[in-house]
């Protein structure tokens, strides 16, 4: 069960680098605006230097599970089982959050809560069994 829980946070972390790359990189694209809903390449770059510091911190949680990850690669299972449990416990927090902020952002908040939700759930069952 330890190496689902990896697997499926592995898998979020990959996803929240395509959301950092989507909010940092390609914000006024045709993908990202239809993704996030910012209309114009006008409207878009207004909110440009916030979907590029957002897309950051997608990037730092994705990280975290990887190096959490690693970690338990080495051999080293509470750091990486920590780690692990930060940045998709952290991932499924900031789901939490867009929903309980804006109803109309649910299915958003799915795509990026519910993989790393299932990751820690699958992670804790593991360690205690």
């Amino acid at each position: 069960m330890i190496i689902v829980g990896l697997a499926l946070a592995g898998l979020a972390a990959l996803i929240h680098v395509f959301i950092f790359y989507l909010e940092s990189i390609a914000w006024t694209s045709k993908r990202a605006r239809e993704t996030f809903g910012t209309g114009t390449v006008a409207q878009a770059e207004t909110q440009k230097a916030l979907a590029f510091n957002q897309g950051f911190y997608n990037l730092f949680l994705a990280i975290t599970v990887f190096v959490g990850i690693a970690f338990v690669i080495a051999g080293a299972l509470p750091v990486g089982a920590a780690l692990v449990f930060t940045g998709a416990g952290s991932m499924v927090a900031a789901s939490l959050v867009l929903i309980l902020s804006d109803t109309s952002k649910a299915s958003a908040a799915l795509k990026q809560g519910v993989i790393p939700a299932l990751g820690v759930v699958a992670l804790a069952l593991g360690l205690a069994l």
